[in-house]
């Protein structure tokens, strides 16, 4: 019986383990494993209070444990991978990069590479490797220079601008204190929860795995990719959401007591607009997603308002 009861701990203590390895396939070249890692402990973090109420063991050691796990998932782990997205951006032309990528099958020597390349998942270590190979056979063929034309500097004061992401961390930290204090959010937030913050930027590694793959993209996508993977850019949503995590903005909550019309209104809306959005750009949906969800409140906040 004692076993049970520790079972909302457990599912917590798999929270933390999943965040843990996406920092580690994070760091280690794996990127597009993160997203993956991430979504379980999401699912995790959700079932471990779904256990603890129904199991009627919630008490103030389960709510620290959850908000300890949660700093790592949904605090350390995107602001890593949005530090390794940033310094992709600064460091790489991905134009270039994507270019060597979709040419390489040109080449004799780097054929049995890419047919392997395409039997596994695209991710970051294998694109590198591809990339690398491509510098390497140009500076073999006589070159003076491995530098490829075109590919841009970065100066040195920008090698500082990845860090930025560590926002994130900072502010889910006070983000987190500040939710196991506050009374008022019980039937919605205040503020963007860790969750949803963090789903947000995840969403941008799919987006770079599947542009740097040379997937059969239009024209549109790719360009909306490059521009959703401009440094400025990330920056700039680095810097937002860091802010929406800490706000007094009211966003609705998912949780549903019913299944009727009435006073589910926005969630039912919300729900559907997020089909639109997946059948539109699948993995690619995630920060519009959130986007959507964050002013589809903020425009429910105002109507209440002006009612």
């Amino acid at each position: 019986m004692q076993i049970i009861r520790q079972i909302p701990n457990i599912l917590t203590a798999g929270n933390l383990i999943f965040g843990s390895l996406a920092i580690f396939f994070a760091l280690t070249g794996h990127l597009s494993w993160a997203p993956w890692c991430i979504f379980i402990s999401a699912f995790l973090d959700f079932f471990d209070g779904f256990a603890a109420r129904k199991l009627g063991v919630t008490g103030e050691l389960g709510k620290q444990l959850d908000s300890l796990a949660d700093m790592v998932t949904f605090g350390l782990a995107p602001g890593i991978i949005m530090v390794i997205l940033i310094n992709l951006s600064l460091t790489n032309d991905l134009e270039k990069r994507r270019e060597f990528i979709q040419s390489i099958g040109q080449s004799e020597q780097l054929g049995e590479f890419q047919k392997n390349y395409k039997k596994d998942a695209p991710d970051l270590l294998v694109l590198n490797s591809l990339y690398n190979h491509s510098r390497a056979m140009h500076f073999n063929k006589g070159l003076e220079t491995d530098k490829i034309e075109g590919e841009k500097e970065t100066p040195v004061w920008m090698s500082y601008l990845p860090f930025t992401g560590l926002l994130i961390a900072i502010f889910s930290l006070f983000r987190l204190a500040k939710f196991n204090i506050d009374p008022r959010q019980t039937d919605g937030f205040i503020g963007l929860a860790t969750p949803a913050n963090t789903i947000f930027f995840v969403g941008f590694v799919f987006i770079l795995n599947s542009y740097l793959a040379a997937d059969q993209l239009t024209d549109w996508q790719a360009s909306l990719a490059l521009f959703l993977l401009d440094y400025k850019v990330l920056i700039a949503f680095t810097i937002l959401f860091s802010f929406l995590l800490v706000s007094e903005i009211r966003l609705f909550s998912l949780k549903v007591k019913g299944f009727g019309w009435k006073g589910n209104e926005i969630r039912y809306v919300f729900v559907l607009i997020c089909i639109g959005w997946i059948v539109l750009l699948k993995l690619w949906s995630f920060p519009f997603i959130i986007l959507t969800y964050i002013l589809i409140s903020v425009g429910s906040t105002f109507r209440k308002k002006d009612i």
